[in-house]
């Protein structure tokens, strides 16, 4: 069956093959709220669909409007076998209860690398911040390098906000994007820390202005969620 849970998930489970982010965008406070109990509501009433989906989390956006949708697959071959004998009859019965979603879009990820401050870390992230970067045309090396510059340029910080817990990097199966899924102690730890160069999100030195200014950096989105909704197989 399917079990709700409020325990944010393990980013660097070893088991998931294939991470997907998916947004959708509803419109407004109320109907983000709407949709998450639709969604629980329809995946409740079912049967766990598939033994290689691990779990589903649905995260609401501060902008009132979006919601985040990101699954733990241990292949591809297991989401697109959902795909053909589940998926549509559980977003038509979602439609129903809340008209007019957009799905804006889909995208397959695997991830690279992980960072934590520490590895004993007990904190429970009060904010999830999703750093959404597009490069011009696929090239999985540059996707590489410019997280291994990232990395490089966030140990070279004197001073590393607080309020940071942890910032897993995905890589697009496309070879054109970068997501970041950064896990923060609160939204106003992240806000601060912004207002702040330098304490954790990016100071004026070179090697942050050697990130900002990679070759092929096509653009960036920054946008906070919170958990709203776990799913896993009971």
């Amino acid at each position: 069956m399917t079990r709700r849970t409020d325990t944010h998930p393990d980013l660097t489970r070893p088991e998931v093959g294939a991470p997907f982010f998916s947004t959708w965008r509803v419109g407004t406070p109320e109907r983000q709220k709407q949709a998450v109990e639709a969604i629980a509501g329809t995946w409740e009433r079912r049967p766990w669909p598939a033994a290689g989906l691990l779990g589903y989390h649905v995260y609401a956006g501060h902008d009132g409007s979006t919601l985040l949708h990101y699954s733990q697959w241990r292949n591809e071959q297991a989401y697109d076998a959902f795909v053909k004998t589940h998926r549509q009859e559980r977003n038509d019965e979602i439609d129903t209860a809340v008209p007019g979603i957009e799905r804006l879009r889909l995208d397959r990820y695997r991830h690279y690398r992980s960072g934590t401050r520490d590895d004993h870390d007990t904190r429970v992230p009060g904010c999830i911040v999703i750093v959404d970067v597009e490069f011009e045309g696929p090239d999985p090396d540059r996707q590489r390098a410019w997280v291994d510059a990232v990395f490089e340029a966030l140990d070279s910080e004197p001073n590393p906000h607080p309020g940071g817990i942890a910032a897993h990097f995905h890589l697009s199966t496309d070879g054109t994007r970068v997501l970041n899924y950064a896990e923060w102690e609160t939204a106003q730890h992240h806000i601060d820390a912004l207002a702040k160069p330098g304490e954790g999100v990016g100071s004026g030195s070179a090697l942050w202005e050697r990130v900002q200014n990679w070759p092929g950096l096509k653009g960036s989105t920054v946008d906070r969620y919170d958990h709203a909704l776990g799913l896993v197989p009971d």
